[in-house]
C-alpha cells in the first residue's frame, strides 16, 4: 500500500460521517489520506475537518484522539494511510 500507515479507525459515526482515529504521525489539514478496509472500503480524500472534543484543529499529533470528517463510510478497523 502506498503512503504511510498512521492508524486504524476506532469508531465511525454514520449520521455525521466522522471516523475516530488516533494517528501515529502528524496529520494536518490539507494532507491526503487513503482509508482501506477488509470489507472493500477503499477511498482517498483530503483532510478538510478534524476535531478534538468538539474543537476544530488544523494539526493532530501522534496520540491525539481525533474526529475526522470523511466523504464515505469507514468501518472500525479500517487502515488509514497518509499519502
Amino acid at each position: 500500500m502506498e503512503g504511510t500507515f498512521i492508524g486504524k479507525v476506532k469508531h465511525f459515526y454514520s449520521k455525521i460521517s466522522v471516523a475516530v482515529l488516533e494517528p501515529s504521525d502528524v496529520l494536518k489539514a490539507g494532507d491526503t489520506i487513503r482509508i482501506v478496509g477488509n470489507d472493500g472500503t477503499n477511498f482517498t480524500q483530503p483532510v478538510e475537518s478534524m476535531e478534538i472534543e468538539d474543537q476544530k484543529i488544523k494539526e493532530a499529533k501522534p496520540g491525539d484522539l481525533i474526529g475526522l470528517k470523511v466523504t464515505q463510510r469507514a468501518h472500525k478497523g479500517c487502515c488509514v494511510y497518509k499519502l
